[in-house]
C-alpha cells in the first residue's frame, strides 16, 4: 500500500518529501533552485535585499551620530546632523527626547514612578502568559497589579505629590489603555457573543445585535469624540469625568463589539454535539458554557483574538482626538523641537521598534499558546 500511494503522489510532492527528509540544504535546492525561472527570482532576491541591507547598515550603523554636543545654555547643537544630509541617522535626537517620548510631561523628578509602572505592566503580561500562573490568585495578581499602577501615577499619598492625568503620556498611557480596555472588553465580548445567540431571550439578543452593529459602523475616532462630548451630559450635574476614563470607556465599548464576533465565529465553529453532551450530563447553562463551549470556543479563535488585540493596542494612539498625548503623539511633539524637527525618520523608527516588541512578544505567545493547547488536544 505504501508504494501504490507513493506512485500516487506527483513528481514534484515526492521531490519536496525527499527533500525534507534530507535537511535544510536539500529543501532549499528544491524550493529555491528547482527551476531556472525559480534560480532567476532567488539571485534577483537576495541580490536586492543585500543592497537594502547593506544601505540601511550603512544609514543606520556605520555613518550615524549616536550622540552632539550641548551648549551653555543645554540646547543641543545638531551641526553635526545637518551636515550628514542623511548620509547617516542622527540617533542623538533619541537620546536627546526619549523621557519626553516615554514619559510625556510627567514631572522629571517623579518620572521613575511611570518607569516603574510600565515594568509592572510587562511583569503582569509575563506572569499572565505562564500557564502555570493560571489559578484564581491570578486575578488577584491584575488587581493588586492595577491598583499599583493608578497608585503610582497619581501620587497623592505617603510623600508621593500628586500629578493629574493632564500631564501623563508617552508609554504609560498607551500601556494603560491598552491594558485597562482589553481587559473590560474581553468579559463584556464573551457576554455579549453569549446574549447574540439566545433563543430563549429574544429582547437580549436584539440588544446585542444593535449594540454589535452600531458599534462597528462607525470608526473609533467618531466612538472617542462622542465619549468625550456625551458622556458628561448623562452625568448628574457637578459631577466631571476626566477625558482619560472617557477615553478608557470609549475603547472598553468598541473593543468588546469586535471581539463580541470573534468569540462568536468561535461558539458557531464548535460541534453542536459538545453542548449536547454537556445536556446530558445534567449540567446548568452556565456549568455548560463556562467548563465545556467557551474553552473550546476560546482555543479555536486564538488568532483572530490576538490580531484584534494588537489592532487595538495600535489604535490606542487615536486618542489625540481627545487630547491625550500616547506614546505616537509624544513621538510627534518631540519633533516640534526646532532643532530635530527634520529628524523625523529616527524618531518614527524608535517609536516603530517599541510598538514591534510589544505586537511580536504578543503574536509569538498566541502562537507558542495555540500550538501547546492542540498539543494537549491531540493527547
Amino acid at each position: 500500500m505504501g508504494d501504490i500511494a507513493a506512485e500516487c503522489i506527483p513528481g514534484e510532492a515526492r521531490a519536496q518529501q525527499k527533500a525534507a527528509a534530507l535537511g535544510l540544504c536539500a529543501r532549499a535546492r528544491v524550493n529555491l533552485f528547482g527551476s531556472w525561472w525559480s534560480t532567476a527570482v532567488t539571485l534577483a532576491l537576495g541580490y536586492i535585499l543585500l543592497r537594502i541591507a547593506f544601505a540601511a547598515f550603512a544609514w543606520g550603523i556605520f555613518n550615524a551620530i549616536w550622540s552632539v554636543p550641548y551648549g551653555p545654555t543645554g540646547i543641543a547643537n545638531t551641526a553635526a546632523c545637518q551636515n550628514a544630509k542623511g548620509v547617516g541617522a542622527c540617533w542623538a535626537v533619541l537620546g536627546d527626547k526619549y523621557r519626553l517620548i516615554l514619559f510625556g510631561r510627567y514631572p522629571y523628578a517623579e518620572q521613575w514612578r511611570p518607569a516603574t509602572v510600565v515594568l509592572l505592566f510587562i511583569g503582569l503580561y509575563t506572569v499572565s502568559g505562564l500557564r502555570r500562573f493560571w489559578r484564581k490568585e491570578l486575578a488577584l495578581i491584575w488587581i493588586g497589579t492595577l491598583t499599583a499602577v493608578g497608585a503610582l501615577m497619581w501620587g497623592g499619598f505617603a510623600g508621593l505629590p500628586l500629578v493629574t492625568e493632564d500631564y501623563w503620556g508617552g508609554l504609560p498611557i498607551t500601556l494603560i489603555l491598552a491594558t485597562f480596555g482589553l481587559a473590560f472588553a474581553f468579559p463584556l465580548s464573551v457576554l455579549v457573543a453569549l446574549g447574540r445567540r439566545s433563543t430563549d431571550m429574544p429582547a437580549v439578543k436584539v440588544l446585542c445585535v444593535v449594540y454589535v452593529e452600531l458599534i462597528r459602523g462607525v470608526p473609533l475616532i467618531s466612538v472617542l469624540f462622542m465619549a468625550s462630548v456625551m458622556f458628561p451630559l448623562f452625568m448628574p450635574p457637578g459631577l466631571n469625568i476626566d477625558k482619560l476614563l472617557r477615553a478608557q470607556a470609549a475603547i472598553v465599548l468598541f473593543a468588546a463589539a469586535y471581539l463580541a464576533e470573534v468569540v462568536r465565529g468561535g461558539l458557531q465553529a464548535l460541534p453542536k454535539g459538545q453542548a449536547e453532551a454537556a445536556d446530558a450530563l445534567g449540567l446548568s447553562y452556565w456549568q455548560k458554557t463556562a467548563f465545556i463551549i467557551l474553552p473550546q470556543a476560546l482555543r479555536l479563535v486564538i488568532p483572530p483574538l490576538v490580531n484584534t488585540f494588537i489592532g487595538f493596542f495600535k489604535d490606542t494612539s487615536l486618542v489625540l482626538i481627545i487630547g491625550l498625548f500616547d506614546l505616537l503623539t509624544m513621538g510627534k511633539v518631540a519633533l516640534s523641537d526646532p532643532p530635530w524637527e527634520s529628524f523625523s525618520t529616527e524618531v518614527y523608527l524608535g517609536l516603530a521598534a517599541i510598538y514591534i516588541a510589544f505586537c511580536f512578544a504578543m503574536s509569538q505567545y498566541s502562537r507558542s499558546l495555540e500550538r501547546d493547547l492542540n498539543r494537549s488536544r491531540g493527547r
